[in-house]
């Protein structure tokens, strides 16, 4: 340890407990002052924790006696920089989490255990385009300039840096942090050639150009296969030549792998990788690499968000409209708008991508507080998918597949092309009833229909994970008289494999997906050439780029037409828009075929007609006139019990203990909309205001209060802040 210095002698420190505080540490004479962001070891109640410093300061609120001191100091220099340290406390007070929850969940698994730090793989260093135009422009001089003069001759082995002079090594950091140098490993490949831009997409280039310095947020609003990837690489390339670095986010794990590959191609650099489906060890050197600015691409999926980005240039999310960027438990932060805060304080543009932006979206652009640029045809001008309702109350259905349906994937296949058939429902059927008696499995717990899973022979609650066997015989009558009802994708799998057993077919759900290798990009799990049929879930309609593909088949649209949840239309006719989007993509033209029992509902009647952005002028109107978000704001307090009554035992000492305001609407205590999850029951109170500031005055001081309700000691609560789900 280097000697005591007069420096602040006491450490604010975030730990990974669910309590939304922090706590101060006195740091011991032998120790140096370190900074905020640097990880340290505490003592804890009977234990230790590992917790990041936030500040260092003279004294503390409390007095000295019962102050702990510091155990050890884990990093030299801090592992969150300024920036990140900052959004993520911000992230922790506007999602009213706890900051040492938030601030550990923002490393990476592997660095948060207090282990030291893994040594990054040797690398090569090499001039990038940056610094071989500095080198032509005579913009460096000195031990720099001898640096970049002997980078253009060779590239410099790792371990030959420290065979340099000193100033050669100060040199190759400042010219590592400016993107005049580049680890070998980041240039892959040369840099593929980038197809002509269709007017549409150079205007929208141009404009993304036009904008001046620092942070700005543009929605590109493009209809499917409008070639939005092809404006974002362009304005990606531009980020990568100035030597500055690019987070890119996509919704879902099973589009990493072909959208990496399209990265990688075109930009001729390497795409470090960060999401769930990666080892510790994987997720940490990317991590690390991106701390040193070494990472120059970092592409992943919601948690990526908390990347560290010391040289950032530019934010690209992808489908922005995705509930997936929601995080549903913990610090339940949304992705999309964790990015925007950080983009604003790193003065750098954010790049919005949807063919069905979020309504939220498109009212901020409407209010100028987005630039909205719109690709309203798609790319090489194919036409967009011819759409058509196929109505159920005249058409015999087996299996959940009409006629009409059957016939136009015999005649797709019979001209060599391939097909998706869409359910948004896993499993063989999702209710197993008696014929005879009426008796139908329910989860005991949750008093939900168990689906029914053929392949593994079992009975599963997809809402507390419940698994039970199929029973021999119905236990009420003893009937063998079982019987499916309704279909999932198991059923359409089997069905359609004995109608087309020539035809390759692949299911896609999360039964199907559990591996990593299971999450490959899709295309590369089809046929090159000749027809083919995929059948699965949504997972299916995020993104995936499948040119072969010429008819959508989505089998029922109908659970989404009348839901109780305000947001269904929307997510519905993003679904659709999105589904439909697959078809046609390559040089045939494409079909979609929607099943309904309800084909004069107004959505889908609008949808068809005025198409989605017509739809989503009519939602924002209905939101407006019922002051629903983004009108209004929104925040959740759930709760769960094993018993009713301390339940709403609970939610009625928290209403109570909301400080008066009266801009704020107080809805409830009120039973959840699934009342039941497993052995608990489930209750909410919503809290709605018309100004987001107001809300957040009372919800600041009542999450400290529910902390200390003795009924909170005996269940399980929590706050969402702008809900999507009402359950």
């Amino acid at each position: 340890m280097t000697q005591p210095d007069a420096s602040p002698r006491v450490l604010r420190v975030a730990l990974p407990v669910p309590l939304r505080r922090l706590f101060d540490y006195t740091l011991p004479e032998s120790f140096r002052t370190p900074m905020p962001g640097l990880r340290v070891r505490v003592p804890f109640g009977h234990g230790t924790r590992i917790g990041v410093v936030v500040a260092c300061m003279a004294c503390s609120d409390l007095p000295a006696a019962q102050l702990k001191p510091v155990n050890a100091l884990l990093d030299d220099v801090p592992l969150l920089d300024a920036e990140l340290l900052a959004s993520v406390l911000w992230a922790a007070e506007y999602w009213l989490g706890s900051p040492g929850e938030a601030l550990l969940n923002a490393l990476p698994v592997a660095l948060r255990d207090g282990r030291a730090l893994p040594q990054l793989r040797a690398q090569t260093w090499m001039l990038s385009d940056a610094g071989r135009i500095a080198l032509q422009t005579s913009r460096t001089r000195g031990a720099s300039l001898a640096l970049l003069q002997r980078l253009a001759a060779a590239e410099l082995p790792a371990q030959c840096v420290r065979t340099l002079p000193a100033a050669e090594r100060a040199a190759l950091a400042r010219l590592r942090r400016a993107g005049h140098i580049i680890a070998a490993a980041d240039s892959a490949a040369t840099p593929g050639t980038a197809p002509a831009l269709n007017p549409a997409q150079a205007e929208a280039l141009a404009q993304l150009r036009a904008q001046p310095p620092g942070f700005s947020v543009t929605l590109l609003d493009g209809v499917t296969g409008s070639g939005k990837t092809e404006v974002y690489l362009a304005r990606i390339a531009e980020v990568l030549a100035q030597g500055r670095q690019t987070l890119v986010l996509v919704p879902e794990i099973g589009l990493i792998a072909q959208t990496a590959q399209r990265l990688q191609q075109r930009l001729g650099v390497g795409i470090d990788l960060l999401h769930s489906g990666l080892s510790d060890g994987l997720r940490a050197e990317a991590w690390l690499r991106a701390r040193s600015g070494a990472a120059r691409v970092l592409l992943g999926t919601r948690s990526a968000v908390f990347a560290p980005l010391p040289r950032a240039g530019l934010i690209v999310i992808d489908e922005e409209h995705d509930a997936s960027y929601k995080q549903q438990d913990g610090l339940r932060y949304h992705a999309r708008d964790l990015a925007l805060k950080r983009a604003q304080a790193l003065g750098i543009p954010v790049l919005l991508g949807s063919a069905t932006p979020a309504l939220e979206s498109l009212h901020n652009a409407a209010r100028g507080r987005y630039a909205h640029l719109r690709l309203a045809a798609r790319a090489n001008a194919r036409p967009a998918p011819h759409v058509e309702l196929i109505d159920l109350r005249r058409q015999r259905s087996e299996h959940g597949l009409s006629a009409p349906l059957l016939d136009a994937l015999g005649a797709t296949f019979a001209r060599g092309e391939q097909a998706m058939v869409f359910r948004n429902r896993r499993g063989y059927a999702p209710v197993l009833s008696c014929a005879q008696c009426g008796w139908h499995a329910d989860c005991p717990q949750c008093a939900r229909p168990l689906t029914w899973h053929r392949a593994a022979q079992r009975l599963e609650c997809h809402l507390c994970g419940r698994l039970q066997p199929v029973p021999p015989c119905c236990p009420s009558c003893g009937s063998s008289a079982l019987q499916a009802q309704g279909h999932g994708t198991e059923r359409l799998e089997a069905a359609l494999a004995e109608r087309f057993p020539d035809i390759p077919l692949l299911r896609v759900d999360r039964e199907t997906t559990r591996t990593r290798a299971a999450q490959a990009a899709l295309d590369t799990r089809l046929p090159e050439h000749g027809p083919a049929l995929l059948v699965g879930t949504q997972m299916l309609a995020k993104g995936h780029d499948l040119p072969r593909l010429t008819l959508v088949a989505v089998t029922s649209v109908d659970e989404g037409l009348y839901s109780i949840d305000f947001r269904a239309p929307e997510r519905l006719a993003q679904l659709i828009v999105q589904v439909a989007g697959r078809a046609g993509r390559g040089t045939q033209p494409g079909r979609v075929l929607l099943q309904t029992r309800h084909p004069d509902h107004p959505l889908l009647l609008q949808l068809l007609s005025g198409g989605y952005h017509a739809l989503a002028a009519s939602l924002l109107d209905e939101r407006r006139a019922a002051r629903l978000p983004p009108f209004a704001y929104h925040a959740l307090l759930r709760a769960e019990a094993a018993h009713e009554a301390a339940l709403f035992a609970f939610l009625d000492a928290a209403r109570t203990a909301l400080p008066s305001e009266a801009a704020i609407e107080i809805i409830g205590p009120m039973p959840a909309p699934l009342p039941r999850r497993g052995p608990r029951w489930c209750g909410q109170l919503l809290l709605a205001g018309a100004q987001r500031g107001a809300l957040h005055r009372a919800l600041k001081p009542w999450a400290l209060v529910l902390e200390t309700l003795p009924q909170a000691r005996a269940l399980r609560w929590s706050l969402d802040v702008d809900p999507l789900e009402m359950g």
